[in-house]
C-alpha cells in the first residue's frame, strides 16, 4: 500500500522522543519540531517552510538526521523543523515576523536539545532572523558568514549552507557510485531534479572532475543536452531569467520527464517523493544519489533494486550540510568544513559500497545497519 497521504506519526523503538506543537494565533501559522532521538547528543535538523509539511513528514525527515549524524560520525542525534506556511509571495517583513516567532516559540527547546538549520525556503538569512529573536547564537547553524559571537574570547562565525556543503557532500557521494560501477567519472552522464542549492554545487563540483550534466530540471521544466550542459553559462541563465529551460542551445522537456532519461547517475536534489508510483517504472538511470531528502519511499527503493540500478541513501549522500552544521558549532572555518566533508562522505560512501560489494544487500540496509548499531550502542553508555 503507497502511504504518500499517511499523515500520522509512527513511533518506534528509536523515537521520535519529543514532538513539539507551535501556533501564533496573531501571525496565523502553525509549527512542529520533531526531535527523534537524542542519544548521540542534540537533535540537529532544518527547519522546512511549506503549505504542504506536515508533522508526519517533519517526523520522517528527523527519523533520516538520525541516521545522518550517525553515519556521519557526528555527535548529534536527530532533529527536524516544519512552518505550515506558503511563504511564495510572502512579503519579507511578514516571513521575517514569522521566523522570529517560531525562534521565539522554540526557547524551550533550542539551544538546549535542539539545534536548527536551513532547509526549504530558509536560508541564511532566515537563520540570523531566527538567532537573534530567539537570544541565542547557538540556537541554529547555516548562518550568514558576517554573523558572528564571541564566546571564552575565541570568535565563531556562520557557515551558510550557499558555500555549498550539501552539493559537494552529494558530489563526492556521486563519484564513490561511478568508481563501484566502475564508471569513469570523466564522461559519465549525470542528471540533477531540482536546481536548488542542493542540485547547483553537485553541478559546479562534479563538472570540474570532467563528469557531463545532460539534464536539470526546476519547477518550469526540464532542460536536456547530451553534450553537457555548462554549470556557469547554466547558473546565469538561472539567476536572470529565473527557469533553467531558458538555456540556449539545450531540449526543453517537461519537469516530470526528467525521471524517465538515461544516465549513469540521477541526482534527485529536491522535494520529498518525487519518484513514486508514477514514475519509478520509468526510471533508467544505472544510479542514484538522493541529493534531496526521502526522495522516494523504501519500497520503490527496493524496486529499482531489483533492476540493479545502485542507490545511495539520502542520510548518506546529503550529509555535507550537517557535517557543514557541526564545523559551525565548533568554530571551524569553510577551508576546515570543507576538508571535513571530504573526510567523511567518501569514506562511508566507499564502506558502504564494500559491504554491499556485488551481492544482494541494498546500500540503504547496509547504511542502516551501521548508523542504527551507533545509535543503540549510544544509549546503553
Amino acid at each position: 500500500m503507497d502511504t504518500l497521504n499517511q499523515t500520522e506519526i509512527v513511533f518506534d523503538d528509536l523515537g521520535p522522543e519529543i514532538v513539539f506543537h507551535m501556533y501564533d494565533p496573531k501571525l496565523n501559522f502553525r509549527a512542529v519540531a520533531v526531535l527523534d532521538n537524542l542519544n548521540l547528543g542534540l537533535a540537529k535538523g532544518g527547519i522546512r517552510m511549506t503549505g504542504t509539511t506536515s508533522p508526519f513528514e517533519v517526523s520522517r525527515l528527523a527519523r533520516a538526521m538520525t541516521l545522518k549524524n550517525s553515519l556521519a560520525g557526528l555527535p548529534f542525534g536527530g532533529g527536524k523543523s516544519g512552518i505550515m506556511v506558503d511563504p511564495k509571495g510572502m512579503s519579507m517583513a511578514k516571513k521575517k515576523a514569522i521566523i522570529e516567532s517560531f525562534g521565539r516559540m522554540i526557547r524551550p527547546l533550542a539551544p538546549k536539545y535542539y539545534i536548527a538549520g536551513p532547509d526549504i525556503n530558509t536560508t541564511e538569512r532566515e537563520m540570523q532572523w531566527l538567532s537573534e529573536a530567539n537570544g541565542s547564537w547557538d540556537a541554529c547553524t547555516g548562518k550568514p558568514a558576517n554573523f558572528c559571537s564571541s564566546v571564552g574570547g575565541k570568535k565563531r562565525c556562520g557557515l551558510p549552507h550557499e558555500l555549498g556543503s550539501t552539493g559537494y557532500g552529494v558530489a563526492l557521494a556521486t563519484i564513490a557510485a561511478l568508481e563501484h560501477l566502475e564508471i569513469s567519472v570523466a564522461g559519465a552522464e549525470i542528471i540533477i531534479a531540482g536546481y536548488g542549492n542542493v542540485g547547483v554545487f553537485a553541478h559546479k563540483f562534479l563538472q570540474e572532475q570532467g563528469a557531463k550534466i545532460v539534464a536539470v530540471n526546476d519547477s518550469s521544466g526540464t532542460i536536456y543536452d547530451r553534450r553537457g550542459l555548462d554549470f556557469t553559462k547554466l547558473n546565469d541563465v538561472k539567476q536572470k531569467t529565473g527557469s533553467v529551460t531558458n538555456y540556449p542551445g539545450g531540449k526543453k522537456l517537461t519537469r516530470e520527464v526528467i525521471y524517465e532519461l538515461s544516465a549513469d547517475a540521477l541526482i534527485p536534489a529536491a522535494g520529498t517523493d518525487v519518484i513514486n508510483e508514477t514514475n519509478v517504472a520509468k526510471v533508467k538511470a544505472k544510479s542514484i544519489i538522493e541529493g534531496a531528502n526521502i526522495p522516494m519511499r523504501e519500497h520503490y527503493e527496493k524496486m529499482l533494486h531489483k533492476k540493479d540500478i545502485l542507490i545511495i541513501p539520502d542520510f548518506l549522500a546529503n550529509a555535507g550540510g550537517v557535517i557543514s552544521s557541526y564545523a559551525e558549532y565548533k568554530g571551524y572555518d569553510a577551508k576546515r568544513m570543507f576538508k571535513l566533508i571530504r573526510e567523511k562522505i567518501t569514506p562511508n560512501t566507499k564502506e558502504v559500497l564494500e559491504i554491499v560489494g556485488k551481492g544482494t544487500m541494498m546500500p540503504r540496509d547496509a547504511a542502516l545497519k551501521i548508523a542504527k548499531a551507533r545509535v543503540v550502542a549510544a544509549k546503553k553508555k
